[in-house]
Formats: structure tokens, sequence, C-alpha cells
């Protein structure tokens, strides 16, 4: 069991620093790489839900983010970077996340996450402070188009959340904590 927790931990590591922000990119091509990646999740989640176009466009702002999560029997990290967008400005603040936790779960998943922000309060606390703290229930098996992602939508405190799993294998359930901050290279 220890060379299992040992191996996985290796795992998560390499993939952790995998997501990482590749050095040789300048700024400007890291910001279009998020923008990028933001333009095919929202494409991909109005597949999926058609109707979150028009509560986007309608919400104070949004913000997608990229994400990969490792599970290692006990614990629970991640690591990931995005974008906010705010509607009235049109301003991009690109963002970086990290997060922690404990809880049972074992596996590896990537996934997006998409935040709706229904008022200005919501998007300026998020951007500002950037906190979320919550419990996480879910299953993934999922590579490329085939397989299932059990992700869901939730809404508290004028903030819809929506999360698509990309790729992973992951059972987990998890209490933790995520947070989000500025990036200053990329902002």
């Amino acid at each position: 069991m220890n060379k299992l927790v040992f191996s996985l931990g290796i795992a998560a590591l390499v993939l952790l620093s995998a997501c990482s922000n590749n050095p040789t990119k300048t700024a400007a091509e890291k910001r279009q790489i998020i923008i990028d990646m933001r333009n095919q999740v929202l494409q991909d989640l109005y597949k999926i839900k058609p109707d979150v176009k028009a509560q986007i466009g309608s919400a104070a702002g949004y913000a997608v983010f990229s994400n990969a999560n490792i599970n290692l029997i006990f614990a629970s990290v991640g690591a990931g970077h995005g974008v906010v967008r705010d509607n009235k400005s049109g301003e991009n603040t690109f963002m970086k996340m990290g997060e922690a936790g404990l809880g049972l779960g074992i596996g590896v998943k990537d996934f997006r996450a998409v935040f709706v922000f229904h008022s200005r309060d919501a998007l300026n606390q998020f951007v500002e402070d950037g906190w979320a703290f919550g419990v996480n229930a879910d299953a993934a098996a999922k590579a490329s188009e085939k397989g299932a992602a059990v992700g869901g939508e939730a809404t508290f405190d004028n903030i819809t959340v929506y999360q698509l799993t990309e790729s992973g294998l992951a059972l987990q359930a998890t209490v933790k904590g995520t947070k989000f901050w500025q990036d200053s290279e990329l902002n």
C-alpha cells in the first residue's frame, strides 16, 4: 500500500508540474492559451446546456478555469489557471488556483470550471478575495470523448458553478478549500 501511495504521489507531482505555465512562453502567449481554453470550454458547455449562454450574457461576469486534481487516499490536491471576464467593462483578469482537501478518494482528474457571477459584488469579491470552500463528491471515468463524468452545477452566494470533466479516472468524496488569486505575471 505504501508503494502505491508513493507512486501516486510521484504521478501527482509530475501532473501538477506539467499543468503549470510553460516558462518558455511569453506573457502574451500564456494569456492567449488561457483565452483559447476559455472559448473552447464555453463552446463545450453551450452544447450541453444551451441556456447558459444567455445566463452568462446577462451576468455581471464569469470565469473559466482549467484544473488538474489528484486524490491520494485521504488527501486531494489540485492546481490550475483561468480568466475572469467582467461583462460591463470587458476586462479580463487572469488568475491561478490551488486546492487541498481531506477525504476518501483515489485518482487523477482534469476538469474545467465555469463560474457565473450574478451580481457585481460576487464578481468583485471573487477577484479581490478569491477564496472558496466546499464539499465535493463525484465520480469520473473519461478519456477524450469516451466515458462519463458526473460533475454538475451548484449555485451559492450569487454564483453558479458548472464543472466539466475533460479526462481522468477518479472516485472521491472530499472536503476541500480552494484559493483563487490574481496572476501577477499575466495581469
